[in-house]
């Protein structure tokens, strides 16, 4: 049994569904697909291992383009991890993907943790639609977007 659910008070309504709707907003403007896990304790050492482990599970490794994201948040470990599909990995390059959790882990620190995700949001966001900006015809929502909270 997988662990995980859609329902979990990290946040208050308000700040989840912003959240959710800051997801959509980025998704409207890319065919790439945004994702956020967020748990309590990581299980592991990297949080990026935890994050792939995630990544696989979902099986968000089937969207058409293999732009999927992941957004990994242990919240009272105080860790995060991005990790990008091949696809999106790729076409940003493996630096890109390490200097943006170093850039957005500061919001955190400065910031709400719902105005951090957010803002990380924003930032993927931004990245796929330039590599994968949308396209009208072919494009449709290939993976949810409301929070999935773990254990």
């Amino acid at each position: 049994m997988w662990p995980f659910s859609t329902d979990k008070h990290f946040f208050s309504k308000e700040d989840n569904d912003l959240i959710v709707q800051s997801i959509r907003d980025a998704e409207r403007q890319t065919s790439g697909e945004i994702r956020i896990f967020i748990e309590s304790h990581c299980e592991y050492v990297e949080p990026l291992d935890r994050a792939a482990e995630i990544f696989a599970k979902l099986k968000m490794e089937n969207t058409k383009l293999r732009n999927g994201v992941l957004f990994y948040v242990a919240m009272k470990d105080h860790q995060l991890a991005i990790f990008a599909d091949k696809g999106i990995h790729d076409a940003a390059g493996h630096e890109y993907w390490k200097s943006i959790v170093k850039q957005k882990l500061s919001v955190f620190k400065n910031d709400s943790v719902a105005h951090g995700i957010m803002a990380t949001i924003t930032a993927i966001g931004d990245t796929l639609k330039t590599y994968f900006p949308y396209e009208h015809e072919v494009d449709k929502n290939e993976l949810p977007d409301e929070i999935i909270f773990g254990a």
